[in-house]
């Protein structure tokens, strides 16, 4: 009699989010649960994230995980060979091509977990995320705390004056505030 093999299934998972809002955190934290699984486990993230560390994937409270960086989407996929599960950090910060990379990683068996700011300053749709959201199993919006009153916030208020698109900060540079105290600021 013969035995079928069992099936490997992948799939995608988006963590999304204003900024202080816990996605790096909730990262690691399932990263670190599939390692305790005895899952083979790779991390990218862009090779502009130089934030905390140019090669682990640090959350605002300091937790850490080692992570390979990367130019391209692409060059995720010569890496993650023979793995189980890819996490991938601050998708917003990589082209279009991430959404085919993580649908070809997931494809071929591979569980995807992806992080990455929903909306830009400005509060549009940011780069590659509309995509992976679109195409994900599951997706997690996770909160931060308004700055100015309280609320859920989900907005990232830019506190500078720069209008490029892709600017690197900490709390100096961004703050999480609500739709109310957003369009407060917007008007």
């Amino acid at each position: 009699m013969f035995l079928e093999s069992a099936k490997k299934t992948g799939w995608i998972e988006v963590i999304c989010g204003s900024m202080f809002s816990g996605k790096t955190e909730e990262l690691i934290r399932r990263l670190k649960r599939a390692k305790f699984a005895n899952l083979r486990v790779e991390i990218f993230k862009p090779k502009i994230d130089v934030r905390y560390s140019e090669e682990a994937v640090v959350s605002h409270d300091s937790n850490s995980i080692r992570s390979t960086p990367v130019d391209s989407p692409t060059s995720i996929l010569l890496y993650a060979s023979e793995v189980d599960v890819v996490g991938i950090d601050e998708a917003q910060f990589f082209d279009k091509s991430i959404v085919s990379v993580c649908q070809q990683l997931a494809a071929n068996g591979v569980r995807v977990i992806v992080t990455g700011l929903d909306m830009d300053y400005l509060g549009n749709p940011f780069g590659p995320m509309p995509d992976l959201m679109a195409v994900a199993e599951y997706v997690t919006k996770v909160h931060a705390i308004c700055v100015k009153c309280g609320d859920l916030a989900h907005h990232s208020h830019r506190l500078t004056k720069s209008d490029k698109l892709v600017m690197l900060g900490e709390k100096d540079t961004y703050e999480p505030i609500c739709r109310h105290c957003f369009n407060g600021l917007t008007k």
